[in-house]
C-alpha cells in the first residue's frame, strides 16, 4: 500500500498520504465485474491536497482529501455500466461524468451523482474534454507505457 500511495499522490505537488485500501478494493472489484483492466483502466486522480482540490473545483469535503477516492477513465460506451456495477457494491460513492469520460469511486457513504443516468440507456455523452485526454496521456507516460 505504501508504493500504491506514492503512485496515487497529489498530481500537482507530489504530496503522499496513505491511501484507503477500501477504495482500491472497490476499483478492483468493479474492474473485475466489468472486465476492464490493463490499458483500459487509467486512474486520473487519487489523493489531493486542499490546494489541488480547490484548483480543480472539488467538493469541500471530497474523499480525495482523505485519500479515499479515485477518478478513473472509463470508455464512453461503458460509463453507465461501470457506474451501475460500482453502486451495486454499496461500498461507497459513485460519480459518473460522461462529459469527461470518467467515474469517481470512493470509500465514503453510498451515493450516486453525475451527468450519466443509471443503466445502459443513459444520455448521449459529449466528446471527451481535451484536458482529460492530455491528463490521461501524461499519466500513462509517467507509468512507462
Amino acid at each position: 500500500m505504501a508504493e500504491l500511495s506514492i503512485v496515487l499522490a497529489d498530481t500537482r505537488t507530489g504530496a503522499v498520504r496513505p491511501f484507503d485500501p477500501r477504495a482500491i478494493d472497490i476499483l478492483w472489484e468493479v474492474a473485475r465485474q466489468t472486465r476492464l483492466g490493463g490499458d483500459e483502466l487509467v486512474v486520473l486522480s487519487g489523493y489531493r491536497t486542499p490546494e489541488t482540490n480547490a484548483a480543480v473545483h472539488g467538493a469541500g469535503d471530497s474523499q480525495h482529501l482523505r485519500a479515499g477516492a479515485l477518478d478513473v477513465y472509463v470508455p464512453t460506451a461503458q460509463l453507465a455500466g461501470f457506474g451501475d456495477a460500482a453502486l451495486a457494491l454499496r461500498r461507497g460513492g459513485v460519480g459518473v461524468y460522461g462529459r469527461h469520460s470518467f467515474v469517481h469511486l470512493d470509500s465514503g457513504p453510498v451515493r450516486r451523482w453525475g451527468d450519466v443516468a443509471p443503466g445502459p440507456a443513459g444520455p448521449a455523452v459529449a466528446q471527451q474534454d481535451d484536458r482529460i485526454v492530455l491528463l490521461r496521456k501524461a499519466w500513462a507516460a509517467t507509468r512507462g507505457r
